[in-house]
């Protein structure tokens, strides 16, 4: 009995413990924008990484890319890559813009791509695209019934 009550103490200690390291670095922050997960930056470019992947067994990591060529100019993209050789390997790029206040997102393009018997996907463009807005990508990564999915922050991109 006595084994058991220490051992509870410890877990409650633990949890605590837990619960407010989370909350401590979730106060952080640096003050930057944010809509719907993405920072809003004047960087130059944005890599975002897929992160919640379903079951893991085939899809091994996925990326989505944007780079600010020149002003009215984005090269977009996405990468799936698998863990082994998979029946089917794809990703679909979605490309969004959205005003410092706006509240959501809007889709500018979007396309995908898929490769048979293969353990890597890619796929990209050089979009010409209206100034004065924050721009970013959105990929769905698949591999084999695997899933996940990246977004890059949003990046400023100039009128030309």
């Amino acid at each position: 009995m006595r084994k058991w009550i220490v051992s509870g103490i410890c877990t409650l200690v633990l949890m605590f413990g837990f619960m407010m390291s989370t909350g401590l670095d979730l106060k952080a922050s640096d003050n930057r924008p944010m809509l719907d997960g993405s920072y809003l930056t004047n960087e130059t470019e944005s890599t975002g990484t897929a992160t919640g992947i379903t079951r893991g067994e085939y899809l091994q990591i996925g990326y989505s890319k944007i780079r600010k060529l020149e002003p009215g100019l984005i090269y977009a993209g996405g990468t799936t890559i698998g863990q082994r050789t998979c029946e089917s390997v794809k990703v679909a790029v979605i490309v969004e813009r959205a005003k410092w206040e706006d509240e959501e997102w809007e889709v500018v393009d979007s396309w995908q791509k898929e490769n048979t018997d293969a353990d890597l996907v890619s796929s990209s463009k050089r979009l010409e695209v209206e100034g004065g807005w924050y721009y970013r990508v959105v990929c769905t990564h698949s591999a084999d019934g695997d899933m996940s999915s990246s977004a890059t922050d949003g990046l400023y991109v100039e009128a030309p």
